[in-house]
This record gives structure tokens, C-alpha cells and sequence, in this order.
């Protein structure tokens, strides 16, 4: 039987979900017995699961494993020293591939049978950040064969190398569709209002995010180049102050399902950030005092005196985890550091990459993606860099690496601490594991840093597929080796 999202339950999903509890109970169940939906509000229901999907674990352990936040009690606790099983990951796996990709499907379906390409190519855009997410989380994952279960009750589990061409390729589709401009999206697209110009560019970002995961650094800047071009055209998860309906999910899970479960002791994002931290980042042409200060509180409304993730919602503080603060997905702010890394990567030249820094640079001085209660006059600074600063001695460049190697590393910097909260800083992380250059965090326990997620323990029971032996969560991943 087909399990729809009902527009009600859609449009009233929360998204304060926690890997203790089932996000997704009810979610699917139709009290009217209804087995069929109007496109529109599959649509919307697809968009609202993916919202979830990348504010679920995928951000919440990101936090507490790259860095970005300590868990100090409860299932965060354990989860940060890497005890986890495989039961924990059930929900997240479920609203990955029924919530979101199982929805997609039926809903390109009906938009293709209503012959409104629009849609059938946003929905598409979505269902490849869902799936490509998942991939960077467990490594091979089902994608021809899924969501299909009558036709494929044991669903194949492809490979990265088979995967991620066809993700790419799936996002080439979705271009199309939006240059053909048949079909109309309006209201029911509760990101971007249908805007064709601006899911084109979410398109390239996305397909550029995931060439890097692949390391085709070549095409990854010819995407890139074609991806988000100003933070307005940026791809956020809105969200409002209605409890159990609209929250933030970070918000309602750090104040209400787990508060003050994590915090930033110990964290090596709080050591960069903070100007009273013997390893600040800061320099004289960088001043992190208003970043810092919207990502962390450093006297917890939880636990007094201890630094906590920024949840403050008044009219004078707003955090990056308010309660209706808009979550990011795909950004400008992701594409323009992407330019940076990919034209140092491959020989376009090292002002070339520094022009693209200093183009972020430049969108930070002023102000940036900071909230407006934050972009206090003083309290950030972001001067452009020159090549100078990057030789030998330079102000980033103390310790007398390549100029080429200073300049990549603070590229690699700048794109972790952008991307605090989000599972694309460990993408990041994993990927330049292995080289010289990047961020190198210290595991929480033991001597290994985690590679994946443990699949889904019903998916290993339901799927005789599966992989087998099944792989840990200290086991390699193809794409960052």
C-alpha cells in the first residue's frame, strides 16, 4: 500500500525530532483511509521531509563528531564517545528513503502525468539532496530500486562509484526541466516559491557538492561556477515559533527534547572562534568576536557558565540555532568557497582562488549570513587577504608551508567554521582526512575518528540486500579514502 504524506499532517510536521524518539510515527497514516494525494501536497510534504532529513542526525551528529559541539549527557553523551548502535539510526533512515524519496517519486510521477516539469524538476533537486546525503552518511545506499516496494521488496544497495554519476546526472535532468518553463510551482514550494533562476543555481551547487565528495575537483568548479550566486538565492529551511509544528529542530532538541546536551566545551570550533582562546583564529585582518558569539551563548541558559549553542529567539539576540532561525541546505555561501578550494585545486592559479576568499571575505565584512542582532559595529572584521600573508612568515603562514598550502588550509578553515551544524563540514573533514592540509580534530575517545553511519537495523532485518558483513562505524567510506 502507498504511504503518503496527508497535507495536514505535511504542513504540521515537527521538526523537533530526536534519534530517541520515532520522528516519523504518523506521519504516513491517513485517518481517512486515503491512498492518494493531490501532486501539490506531496510536493510540499517531500520538501518538509527533507527538512528534516538534514536537520536530524545528519545535523546532530555532525555537531558532536566534527567538532562543532561536545555531548555531555543522555544519548549525546554516549554518542560523542561513539557508542552507537544500529537501531538508532531506524528513523533517520526511514525519513531519508520513505519521507523523502519514496514521496519524490510518487510525486515527480504525478507532476510528469500533469505535465508540469517545473515540479517534477524541483522534486528532483530535492530527492538528490536526500540521497546524496545519505550516501556521504552510510556510504552504498539503495537508489534505482528503492522506494518501489512492490516491485522490489529487497531493494539493491549500489555502490558510491555507481551512485553518485547517477545522482549528478538526476540533477542534469532537473535542469532541463526548469530550462523547458512548462508547469507552474507557487506557494506549495515552501523554500524558494517556485523560482526557477534560483533552483537552477541549488542545482549546480548541489551537483558541485557532490564532485567534490569525488574528488573531480575539474568539473566540481565548472558546476560551482554555474551554482548560487548571492546569499538571497541560497536554499534554507524555513521555520517559525510554533511549538511541536515549525521550530528549528536544533532549537526544540537543545531546549526541550535534550536540553543542554551539548555544549562547546572541548570543541574545536569554540578554540578557533573564541578571541579568549589561546588558538583563535583571529588576526588583524580577521575579527570572529560576532560569529562566535551567534553560534555559542558562553554562559548557557542550561548550565550556567558553560558554553552552549547559540538558541537565544529575543529581539536582541537571535542565534544561529533560534527557534525560527531558517536552516541551511544549499548556500551561497557553500558555492563561492567551493570556487576557492576547486581553482586552487587544479592550477587556475593561486590569485584566482584568493579572489574567490576574498569575495567571501567581503560578503562576511558585511555582515554576512550573521542575524542582524549580531552585526554589532566592532565585532567582525574581514579584510581581503594578499599573497603576502600567505608566504613564509605571513600573518597565515607562521609555520612555513607552501604559499599554495597556506592558502588551501585556510580555505579548508573557513569552510568548516561556516559550516557549523551541518553534516557538510564532515564531508569536509573526511575527504582531506588523509592529506597534509585540512582540519585534523582529535578522536573523542579512543584513537579513531567515525568514517560513516551504521545502517538501519530494520533495514538490515526487512532487506536480504543488505551489505553483509555489515560495516562499522570506524570502517572506511569509498568516496574519502
Amino acid at each position: 500500500m502507498r504511504k503518503l504524506y496527508k497535507p495536514a499532517l505535511a504542513l504540521l510536521l515537527s521538526l523537533s525530532l530526536s534519534a530517541c524518539e520515532r520522528i516519523v510515527d504518523g506521519l504516513n497514516t491517513d485517518p481517512n483511509n486515503a491512498t492518494d494525494a493531490p501532486a501539490r501536497y506531496l510536493f510540499t510534504g517531500t520538501q518538509i521531509a527533507n527538512m528534516a532529513a538534514q536537520e536530524g542526525l545528519a545535523s546532530r551528529l555532525a555537531i558532536v563528531w566534527t567538532g562543532y559541539g561536545k555531548g555531555t549527557f543522555q544519548q549525546l553523551g554516549t554518542w560523542y564517545l561513539y557508542q552507537i548502535t544500529a537501531n538508532n539510526f531506524d528513523d533517520d533512515w526511514n525519513i531519508f528513503f520513505t519521507g523523502v524519496n519514496k514521496n519524490a517519486l510518487l510525486t515527480i510521477q504525478k507532476a510528469e502525468e500533469l505535465g508540469n516539469r517545473k515540479m517534477a524538476g524541483i522534486t528532483k533537486i530535492i530527492q538528490v539532496n536526500a540521497l546524496g546525503t545519505a550516501t556521504e552518511l552510510w556510504g552504498d545506499i539503495p537508489f534505482e530500486e528503492a522506494g518501489q516496494s512492490e516491485k522490489y521488496p529487497n531493494p539493491r544497495f549500489e555502490t558510491q562509484a555507481e551512485l553518485i554519476p547517477k545522482l549528478v546526472a538526476r540533477l542534469d535532468e532537473a535542469i532541463a526541466d526548469l530550462d523547458a518553463g512548462v508547469g507552474t510551482v507557487g506557494a506549495e514550494d515552501v523554500h524558494l516559491a517556485g523560482d526557477a533562476t534560483k533552483w537552477k543555481q541549488v542545482a549546480f551547487t548541489l551537483k558541485a557538492r557532490l564532485l567534490m565528495d569525488i574528488k573531480q575537483y575539474d568539473a566540481a568548479f565548472t558546476a560551482a561556477s554555474s551554482g548560487v550566486s548571492t546569499f538571497a538565492n541560497s536554499l534554507y529551511s524555513p521555520h517559525g515559533t510554533t511549538a511541536s509544528n515549525n521550530e528549528n529542530a536544533n532549537f526544540s532538541f537543545l531546549t526541550n527534547v535534550r536540553a543542554g546536551s551539548i555544549t562547546g566545551e572541548d570543541s574545536y570550533n569554540t578554540f578557533i572562534l573564541n578571541p579568549a582562546n589561546a588558538r583563535y583564529r583571529g588576526n588583524a585582518k580577521t575579527n570572529e568576536t560576532a560569529r562566535f558569539k551567534f553560534y555559542y551563548l558562553e554562559n548557557g541558559v542550561n548550565a550556567p557558565g558553560v558554553i552552549e549553542p547559540n538558541t537565544s529567539t529575543t529581539a536582541t539576540a537571535r542565534g544561529f540555532f533560534a527557534r525560527d532561525a531558517s536552516f541551511p541546505l544549499v548556500t551561497y555561501q557553500e558555492n563561492i568557497l567551493t570556487l576557492a578550494e576547486t581553482a586552487l585545486r587544479t592550477g587556475k592559479g593561486f590569485e584566482t582562488a584568493l579572489g574567490y576568499l576574498n569575495t567571501y571575505r567581503n560578503f562576511l565584512n558585511g555582515g554576512g549570513y550573521l542575524h542582524a542582532t549580531y552585526k554589532v559595529a566592532g565585532t567582525y572584521q574581514y579584510l581581503p587577504y594578499e599573497a603576502a600573508d600567505f608566504a613564509a612568515g605571513g600573518m597565515e603562514n607562521k609555520d612555513g608551508i607552501t604559499p599554495n598550502d597556506a592558502l588551501l588550509r585556510e580555505i579548508l578553515e573557513e569552510r568548516y567554521v561556516t559550516f557549523y551544524g551541518q553534516h557538510t563540514g564532515w564531508n569536509d573533514e573526511r575527504r582531506t582526512r588523509k592529506e597534509s592540509v585540512g582540519v585534523k580534530l582529535a578522536p573523542n575517545n579512543g584513537s579513531q575518528l567515525p568514517w560513516r553511519f551504521i545502517y538501519s537495523q530494520n533495514e538490515l532485518n526487512s532487506n536480504a540486500n543488505s551489505p553483509n558483513p555489515v560495516p562499522g562505524l570506524f570502517d572506511s567510506i569509498a568516496i574519502y579514502q
